[in-house]
């Protein structure tokens, strides 16, 4: 599925195959690493399935599906860069296909969203960055695996390490005035994110 929506996005803005196959190898591999647990080709599936249910509201869907396939495209749980490195190469990749200049920017924007989460003025940012903390909103069980993920990601970490920066991530969202940014978001997973997280919180040592 996620082979066919790429390759067809690309194809609108480029007739070079081999080019277009060559950026769906690079995002599969990318995404198929295998210290990736929780941000691999999953991830991206599902953000974009959260997506689809309100493609009728999104203003440019074009540069929020090509900043799902590259907002976490670079990954190191040593890394604090991942989102700038990710725009980096979003940018260099759409660039080749002679993607609009300002929708390369957009999308750059885009991917940087995710780092922090927080409410844009931009619509499609809040859509974008909505659908990427969906997992917040899950039942328990699916919760509990994606944080399991989370932790195997970050093996490289002690737990009295792990543990206070994952403290510290939870309790950033239970901040904010509202984890999701758009109505639909609110409505379909704000309640269960806040359960979880709580959960979460009360279960690290």
């Amino acid at each position: 599925m996620l082979t066919d929506i790429f390759l067809h996005l690309v194809k609108q803005y480029s007739a070079d195959h081999e080019l277009a196959n060559n950026m769906w190898l690079e995002i599969f591999t990318k995404y198929s690493e295998p210290k990736r647990f929780y941000h691999n080709i999953e991830h991206i599936e599902a953000v974009v399935t959260e997506l689809k249910e309100v493609k009728d509201k999104i203003e440019d869907w074009d540069t929020v599906l090509f900043s799902v396939f590259y907002h976490d495209i670079i990954y190191k749980a040593s890394s604090n860069s991942n989102e700038e490195d990710s725009a980096k190469l979003a940018m260099q990749r759409l660039s080749e296909i002679k993607y609009p200049g300002e929708k390369i920017a957009k999308c750059a924007q885009l991917i940087m969203a995710t780092k922090n989460h927080q409410f844009s003025e931009d619509a499609d940012t809040n859509w974008l960055t909505d659908a990427d903390l969906a997992i917040l909103g899950q039942n328990p069980e699916i919760y509990q695996a994606y944080a399991d993920n989370i932790r195997e990601e970050y093996t490289l970490y002690p737990d009295f390490l792990y543990n206070s920066g994952r403290k510290k991530a939870l309790q950033h969202f239970l901040q904010m005035d509202s984890i999701y940014k758009t109505e639909h978001f609110i409505n379909k997973y704000e309640k269960q994110a806040r359960i979880n997280i709580q959960n979460e919180l009360m279960s690290i040592q």
